[in-house]
Parts: structure tokens; C-alpha cells; sequence
């Protein structure tokens, strides 16, 4: 018998020209996933695909047997190999020897647990819905790759998650980065568009339009990982504004230094609610409501004055924004960075100023007209940033 195996190698490396006598498994595009998909690592892909490759591989060994053992031509031994692993039945094409009759109960056990295993394979894959999710995850990187001034959130756990459900209320575009494949049926079924992938990696960042993105939520679990991904996005889009989360308070100061323009420490500010929630507690509530956009219809926004608006050279009681969009402005930022916290009615509005608002959204969206410079909140009226 293996001597009769040694011939059969032999034969397959003589009529087909490879190198190790079986194809070598495949890349990239034999994997089911090109480009960027590969990070997904889908296990039923994987099965199907080697199913697929053992099938191959079968029919192969099969035809080169027989052409080796019977001295049959490629067209009668591949022929005798295919009725042979779909058992159809059919008579021998040609009266088999000994040897060929022992190789061909080889071909049967092993066709027969083959193709058992790609039914199986198969029916788990469409049940399971592989195919679609595959399609949609496709449509997705094309969508991806058309979109502008859009946000990446980079992380689906309980923080990215709960930024995903504010900036979805308010019809904010963004997409999210997430690793692990347990999630990737949740975002789907919610209807994020994702990209799968490990965030750390430029290639990941550059599939979810990093380029084009104006802004970036980092809320991965390591500050390793966040300093990481905070590097290559600053690499990648100077402009970009990048908020990240501090798990230790020691990291803020790297993050900060390596790009991230504002970082959170998820402690000092749960710290900070409790003190507050303790000391001032009806202040306390009234921030909670005033900051839950999808709840409250006032808000808080910050608008740039450009040079060429009304407001330039204008005391605050001699502008409409009390009186006529009934706004509180409840600080100036200055050019050099000085802040003016209540400012009063004499204070005079210069260009380049940020005034930091708050009151209703339509009124802030009139605020924005009315500045003509820079917004950041007007994108809540129109659902573009």
C-alpha cells in the first residue's frame, strides 16, 4: 500500500506540476475574504472553504490513482473518481485489477465522510446566515470608503456602546472598530455599520476612513492599546479630533502627548459624579438631564465666531442671543485660550471667540447660522457633522 501511495504522489506531481504533490493552502483570496475582511477569522468561512479544498483534493488523488494504477487515460479516471465519491451507482468504466478495486474502497470511505462533512458544512453555513452577513459586511467597507466628516469609535464595550447609542439618536454618521467576532452579530442586528478588525492595526484604521474622519472616540480596554491607536490616527489625519479614555489615570499625559486632543478617566469622573451627587445633589440631576442628549432638548454646544459675523465687535447685551434665541452663554473662549466663565452683558464678542452655549437645539443650530464659523453642534438638525 504505500508503495501504491508513493506512485500516486508521484503521478501528481508529474501531471500537475506541484511542487508537494497537493495544492498548498491558500492565501488571502482562497480564504473567502479579501483585503481587510481577513481580520474576521470566521469559522464557518474557514470550514466551508477547507471542505471545499478536501473535495478538490479527493477528486485530485482519485484521478491519480487510477491513471497510475490502471493506466487509464485523465478523462476515464477523473470520470470513475466523481460517480465513485457521489456513489450515483453507475458500472466500473474499465475492469479494475485488485489494486484498483482496494483504491477505490478508499475513495469511497473517504468521499463518502467528505462530502457528509460539506453538506454539513454548508447547510450550517446558510442556515447561520454566513452568507448574508458576509454581503452586508461588503456593502459595508464600500460605504465606508465613500463617507466624510464622519466618526470612528474605536472599542464596542460598555462606553463605546453607550457613545454608539447617543451619536445613533442623533443621526450622527460613525463607524465602529471592533475585534472580538462575538459582538459582530450584535452591531448587525442593531444596524451600526462596523468594521472588523483590530483598531491597533493602520490598515484597520484606514479601512473605517480615518482619512476623511473628523473626529475619534478611543475607548479600547488597555492604555497600551489606546496610545497605539491614538499614534497611528494622528499619523494618519493631523485634523482629526481625538478624544481617548484613560483606564489609568497615570496614562492621560502620554495619550495627550502622543496626539489624543481630550482624554477621560473614567474613575476621576465617576469620582466627581458621586462628589457631586453627594454634595449638590439637585445640581448634580440637573447636569445628568441636561447631558443626556436623547432625553433633554436643551444642550450644551460650543460655536467659533468667524470674522465676517454680525456678532464681531458686539457686546453680549447688544446681540439677539438672550433675547431673541433665548441662549445662555455660559463662557468665552478666548484666542490665547482664556476662559471668561458668565460672562456679563459688557462683554464684547471678538472674532475666533468660542462661546460655549446652552438651550434648546434649534436655537443652538440658529446660534451656528448666525456665528458663521466652525460648529459642533449644528450637525443635530441636519445629521451631518
Amino acid at each position: 500500500m504505500a508503495r501504491i501511495l508513493s506512485k500516486i504522489v508521484n503521478r501528481v506531481r508529474s501531471v500537475f506540476g506541484s511542487k508537494n504533490g497537493l495544492p498548498a493552502e491558500a492565501g488571502p483570496a482562497a480564504q473567502g475574504l479579501p483585503g481587510d475582511e481577513n481580520n474576521q477569522h470566521l469559522s464557518h468561512v474557514r470550514q466551508f472553504r477547507n471542505t471545499v479544498i478536501g473535495i478538490l483534493a479527493v477528486l485530485l488523488i482519485g484521478t491519480a490513482g487510477y491513471m497510475t494504477l490502471e493506466d487509464w487515460s485523465f478523462m476515464d479516471a477523473f470520470y470513475m473518481t466523481v460517480i465513485t465519491l457521489t456513489t450515483i451507482g453507475f458500472g466500473e468504466t474499465h475492469p479494475l485489477s485488485t489494486s484498483g478495486r482496494i483504491f477505490t474502497l478508499m475513495i469511497i470511505f473517504c468521499g463518502m465522510g467528505m462530502m457528509g462533512y460539506a453538506v454539513l458544512a454548508g447547510t450550517r453555513f446558510v442556515l447561520e446566515g454566513e452568507i448574508n452577513r458576509l454581503i452586508t459586511r461588503r456593502r459595508s467597507m464600500k460605504a465606508m470608503q465613500q463617507m466624510r466628516d464622519h466618526f470612528i469609535v474605536c472599542g464596542f464595550g460598555r462606553i463605546g456602546s453607550f457613545i454608539c447609542e447617543q451619536l445613533d439618536d442623533l443621526d450622527v454618521e460613525f463607524v465602529v472598530i471592533e475585534s472580538d467576532l462575538d459582538k459582530y452579530d450584535k452591531l448587525g442586528q442593531i444596524g451600526y455599520l462596523f468594521c472588523p478588525g483590530d483598531a491597533t492595526e493602520e490598515s484597520v484604521l484606514e479601512s473605517a476612513g480615518v482619512s476623511n474622519a473628523r473626529g475619534m472616540v478611543i475607548a479600547l480596554d488597555t492604555d497600551a492599546a489606546n496610545l497605539s491607536v491614538a499614534v497611528s490616527a494622528r499619523d494618519m489625519n493631523a485634523d482629526l479630533r481625538i478624544v481617548a479614555r484613560a483606564v489609568s489615570p497615570s496614562s492621560r499625559k502620554r495619550l495627550l502627548r502622543v496626539g489624543a486632543d481630550h482624554v477621560i478617566s473614567q474613575f476621576e469622573i465617576c469620582g466627581m459624579g458621586m462628589i457631586m451627587g453627594l454634595l449638590h445633589p439637585h445640581v448634580s440631576s440637573f447636569l445628568e438631564t441636561a447631558m443626556d442628549l436623547r432625553q433633554s432638548t436643551t444642550d450644551f454646544g460650543q460655536v467659533q465666531v468667524s470674522s465676517d459675523s454680525s456678532y464681531v465687535g458686539k457686546r453680549l447685551m447688544d446681540t439677539d442671543i438672550r433675547r431673541g434665541l433665548n441662549l445662555i452663554i455660559t463662557s468665552i473662549i478666548k484666542k490665547g485660550g482664556k476662559i471668561i466663565f458668565n460672562p456679563g452683558p459688557f462683554t464684547v464678542i471678538e472674532e475666533a471667540d468660542i462661546l460655549i452655549a446652552m438651550g434648546k437645539r434649534e436655537r443652538l443650530n440658529d446660534l451656528e447660522r448666525k456665528t458663521g464659523g466652525q460648529s459642533f453642534f449644528g450637525w443635530r438638525e441636519t445629521g451631518k457633522v
